[in-house]
């Protein structure tokens, strides 16, 4: 059963389901050298050290409208970061009907809903290609929440505090709450697809494909940047620099790379 803005639930105590959202990243980048690739990969984890990931985090909390329990976090030698928050039922505000609507969550200037047992998580993961020639980016986030708002809330905020090439969403409603007639609820707000919830600008820019569960609750999306720049793929330098034969091989390269990991498998 799915409820429209204007049909408010009334729970038999408090709303027992968890909704589960993944949400997982690339930034490609072609490194020629060696050093290209060390200073690809110094740059990144500047970028996207434990501190900068846990002032991410917050802000997710803030959407959502969770208080912070406890913070775990930890940069890692070479490289990489992970930060973990535990959070709990934060400051209620007035709901908002769009609170049931399917569409793009607010950036983080207002807290919006409440919670409780939940907790947030991102790893991080640089990584560069066997021959040197891609160095390659991923976040994996993952929101999960107890209570009446879900996490795809805070997914227009992610999508705008990282710069992605590629992204797959993955989003899961687990367990069961009850009405006050003791009648079983699996998911209390309507929901036919992911990209939904992200704003129409954002979608312009990605190709996406759905691979929806409907009869289990079980959401996902994929995500592919549709213009492709080779200037934004290049580190320290721009394709100007390059022969247009060595533009074509490095543009290939990188597509082949994108394809692939949008695809979820070995092209050649």
């Amino acid at each position: 059963m799915v409820f429209t803005p204007e049909q408010r639930i009334t729970l038999h105590g408090f709303n027992n389901l968890t909704k589960s959202l993944s949400f997982n990243m690339y930034d490609i980048c072609f490194t020629k050298t060696k050093e290209e690739r060390e200073a690809y990969i110094e740059y990144i984890d500047e970028q996207y050290n434990a501190d900068r990931l846990t002032k991410i985090l917050k802000a997710v909390s803030d959407i959502i409208g969770a208080h912070v329990l406890n913070i775990a976090k930890q940069d890692y030698v070479p490289q990489g970061a992970s930060v973990t928050l535990l959070v709990s039922e934060g400051p209620v505000v007035e709901v908002p009907n769009e609170t049931f609507a399917e569409s793009p969550g607010p950036l983080p200037d207002s807290v919006v809903m409440q919670l409780d047992k939940s907790h947030i998580t991102v790893h991080t993961y640089p990584e560069y290609h066997p021959d040197e020639g891609i160095s390659t980016f991923r976040a994996d986030i993952d929101v999960s929440t107890c209570g009446e708002i879900s996490p795809l809330k805070a997914l227009n905020y992610l999508i705008h505090s990282f710069d992605t090439d590629i992204m797959t969403i993955d989003y899961k409603i687990r367990g069961f709450t009850r009405d006050i007639s003791g009648h079983k609820l699996f998911v209390d707000h309507e929901i036919s697809s992911i990209q939904n919830y992200i704003p129409e600008k954002v979608r312009d820019l990605y190709d996406m494909i759905d691979v929806n569960v409907y009869q289990e609750n079980i959401f996902h999306t994929k995500c592919k940047l549709r213009d492709f720049d080779l200037n934004n793929y290049l580190f320290g330098y721009t394709k100007d620099t390059l022969s247009e034969e060595e533009q074509k091989e490095i543009t290939a390269r990188l597509k082949s790379e994108m394809d692939e990991i949008y695809y979820g498998k070995n092209i050649q």
